[in-house]
């Protein structure tokens, strides 16, 4: 099976780096990062400026989307010649909206050691701040980048009950708190949180409108990497006839007949079919 002569199988490190703030490092991760015998990394440029700053002169070799497929095969065979490989990512922990699956997936095929080494998270540091229920959420990560895609995937968590958590890119921000506001409401508490460890760290909590406001009151506003979060419904509450409207509207302007955004938005709302194709009859007029 290609071992060495000593007949040791490497490990597989997944570690977790800063998301902004270097002193989030752990000891355990720069221990590691020194100890392995290869880091892979999303983008060498980036992770060799943290590298250099912590003292960490490991051999590194790039891994990211657009490889990952073809050298996890690569990987598979250096680990099972005894050597021992650390998985970092831009920033926080890998896998979370960055790649890694196919590759720690292929380990566990392989009855391989995969060793968790935790530390920074921007979707738990989001949580942990947010002052929304914790107990149980769901992580979104990215959406579609495409309106018409991002406002269905939004569609489809309507009804959603656990607190929700997304990551955005600065230039999309605006769009989706826009989404978000016409879907989910304009009073829908929420937190917007940018630059998360950084300088100009913000936190921001407030209604889901309040929040789109203040992102168009100033540029700086809308610069950096963001974490949204946004509270679930109140498992108790009943579908209004505003919330119903907000909904219709949002599936009429996809041309679809009044009957199929009645049977759509009843099944978003948990409204009756024939009260919502009435309210459908009224926006259309």
């Amino acid at each position: 099976m290609g071992f060495n002569v000593s007949n040791k199988i490497g490990s597989l490190f997944v570690v977790a780096t800063p998301i902004g703030n270097l002193e989030d490092i752990t000891h355990r991760a720069e221990r590691i990062l020194r100890e392995v015998d290869l880091i892979l990394a999303e983008d060498t440029r980036h992770s060799k400026k943290l590298l250099n700053q912590i003292g960490v002169g490991t051999t590194l070799k790039s891994f990211h989307d657009f490889n990952e497929r073809q050298i996890t095969s690569q990987i598979i065979q250096i680990l099972k010649q005894g050597q021992d490989v650390a998985l970092i990512s831009d920033a926080g922990t890998p896998l979370i909206s960055d790649p890694g699956f196919q590759l720690v997936k292929a380990a566990h095929d392989e009855d391989l050691i995969v060793v968790p080494i935790p530390g920074a998270n921007a979707a738990l540091a989001a949580l942990s701040v947010a002052g929304l229920a914790t107990h149980k959420f769901v992580f979104e990560g990215f959406l579609p980048e495409r309106d018409v895609a991002r406002k269905k995937y939004l569609l489809n968590l309507v009804k959603e009950m656990r607190t929700m958590v997304f990551y955005e890119a600065p230039h999309r921000i605006k769009a989706l708190l826009t989404d978000c506001v016409d879907i989910f409401g304009k009073d829908r508490p929420a937190v917007l949180c940018r630059e998360l460890t950084k300088k100009f760290e913000t936190i921001h909590g407030n209604t889901l409108q309040h929040l789109h406001d203040y992102l168009l009151d100033g540029v700086n506003h809308q610069k950096g990497e963001f974490v949204v979060v946004v509270q679930g419904i109140n498992g108790n509450d009943q579908p209004d006839q505003e919330e119903s409207a907000r909904v219709l509207r949002i599936l009429l302007q996809y041309s679809l007949s009044l009957k199929q955004a009645s049977a759509i938005a009843a099944a978003i709302t948990g409204d009756k079919k024939n009260k919502l194709y009435k309210l459908a009859l009224e926006i259309s007029k």
